[in-house]
């Protein structure tokens, strides 16, 4: 499982995938179906994001409803872009098509 931050056109989201990279073409057509066609992607560490997000991290990572390939965790950039310092993400991957 590997964590990420995506900056898009409406802000941050956190996103947890399988997807070994974010510009997967598999992860980047399901992005797209969520109306997300250009992005900025920062990974951050599964175990920081654990410890940041507690109880929430286990209730998304059990909803059976979601895929394993790709699940949001916290959709609301404000909070997404807050609860992470800049030292915490790892290099800038950009997609645009």
């Amino acid at each position: 499982m590997k964590a990420g931050i995506l900056f898009t056109g409406s802000g941050p989201i956190l996103i947890l995938t399988t997807y070994e990279s974010f510009t997967d073409q598999k992860l980047v057509e399901k992005l797209v179906t969520k109306g997300i066609k250009k992005f900025i992607a920062h990974t951050v560490a599964i175990d920081m994001v654990q410890k940041k997000y507690g109880v929430h991290f286990s209730i998304v990572m059990g909803d059976l409803k979601q895929t394993d390939d790709l699940r949001v965790l916290d959709y609301d950039g404000y909070h997404v872009f807050n609860t992470f310092s800049f030292k915490e993400m790892g290099e800038a991957v950009y997609y645009e098509p």
